[in-house]
C-alpha cells in the first residue's frame, strides 16, 4: 500500500519521528478539494497515541473537503538549514498519511479540546481550561487524523553529522 522509502539509510527512527511530533506543534495537512486540486494548509495539532488532532472552523474549505475524500496527509519540518556553499539543504520532517474525520462524540471533543488548551497555556489549571473550552465548544470542529503510515527523513548531511557526533560523545 505504502512505498517504502527510496533513500533507507536517511530514514528516522520510530522514536525520533515520535519526539519530532511531540516537540512541535504546527504542520501542514493536505487534503483534496472538491475540485480536484490538492489542498495544504498549516495547522496547530496535537498528538495522542496514534492520532492527531487539529481545531477548525464548522464550514469552510477544509470541511468541504473532507467531506469529499478522508484521506490526507502531514507534515512536520523539524529542520531547515539551507547550505549555500554546498547547494543543499540540511533537513529532517515528518510525514504521516492517514484517515480523517469529525469528531462527533462529545466527551473526545471535550477531552481533545482540553489537551489542545493545556499543550498551548499549560500554566492554565483543569477549571481555567473548562472555562476557556466552553465559550466556544459549539463553534468548533476536531478532525481526527488516524496514521496509518508514518516516516522521517533526514539529509545525509545530518545523519553523517548524527553519526559522527554519537561517536565522539557530542550532542547534536
Amino acid at each position: 500500500m505504502f512505498k517504502p522509502m527510496r533513500r533507507i539509510q536517511q530514514q528516522l527512527q520510530d522514536q525520533e519521528v515520535d519526539e519530532i511530533l511531540e516537540k512541535h506543534t504546527y504542520g501542514v495537512l493536505s487534503l483534496f478539494s472538491e475540485d480536484g486540486y490538492p489542498y495544504g494548509l498549516p495547522l496547530n495539532y496535537v498528538k495522542e497515541g496514534d492520532k492527531l488532532y487539529f481545531h477548525v472552523a464548522k464550514v469552510g474549505h477544509k470541511i468541504d473537503a473532507l467531506h469529499h475524500y478522508n484521506k490526507a496527509s502531514f507534515c512536520v519540518v523539524d529542520q531547515d538549514q539551507v547550505v549555500p556553499e554546498e547547494l543543499t539543504t540540511y533537513y529532517k520532517s515528518v510525514i504521516a498519511f492517514g484517515k480523517i474525520s469529525i469528531i462527533e462524540d462529545l466527551e473526545t471533543k471535550y477531552s481533545v479540546l482540553d489537551h489542545f488548551i493545556a499543550r498551548f497555556n499549560p500554566q492554565l489549571n483543569m477549571q481555567e481550561r473548562k472555562e476557556a473550552i466552553l465559550p466556544s465548544f459549539d463553534r468548533v470542529e476536531l478532525i481526527q487524523f488516524e496514521i496509518e503510515h508514518i516516516t522521517g527523513k533526514q539529509a545525509k548531511k545530518v545523519l553523517s553529522k548524527t553519526v559522527w557526533d554519537l561517536s565522539f560523545g557530542l550532542k547534536n
